[in-house]
């Protein structure tokens, strides 16, 4: 299956910080205009958001920084969908060198479907939603669960 590719960008110099690298938070800036590029991809664009009043809210993320990234470079975003229900929608980001494979971050992230106007409270996605979904699923049901998913923070206990 080709892979997902949901952003492309240089990395620009008003993301670079004092070490010369990608700051932190431009990270989680290229994963969120990944997570907004998927959501139109699967039929949750500007229009649709602006007339069902329904739009997705990130309940959960996590960066795994695992290379360095620096000015100038160009980058790609790749996505990958390890599951869903008929509210949440689980997404795998990974950061990549335009057309290279070796990951240079990861981000897991837990997104649920929300209606604006009642709430904002989780709602259901519509079937337009869910199949364009189903056959994301499809397409990746050959790709190898992600490296970095599931990763928990903490130090090693002494015994």
């Amino acid at each position: 299956m080709p892979k997902l590719i949901t952003y492309q960008t240089p990395v620009l110099p008003e993301w670079v910080d004092y070490n010369g690298h990608l700051r932190d938070a431009f990270y989680l800036l290229i994963f969120s205009y990944a997570t907004d590029a998927f959501m139109d991809r699967i039929g949750l664009t500007s229009d649709n958001r602006d007339a069902s009043g329904h739009s997705l809210f990130t309940l959960e993320c996590h960066i795994n920084y695992l290379n360095e990234v620096k000015l100038g470079e160009a980058v790609e975003v790749h996505t990958q969908v390890i599951g869903h229900d008929k509210k949440r929608l689980h997404l795998y980001h990974s950061l990549h060198k335009a057309g290279i494979d070796d990951p240079l971050s990861a981000s897991e992230q837990m997104l649920l479907h929300v209606d604006l106007a009642a709430g904002p409270r989780s709602a259901p996605f519509s079937d337009a939603v869910l199949d364009e979904l189903a056959g994301i699923v499809e397409t990746q049901q050959d790709l190898p669960a992600p490296q970095y998913i599931g990763r928990v923070i903490g130090l090693p206990q002494r015994a």
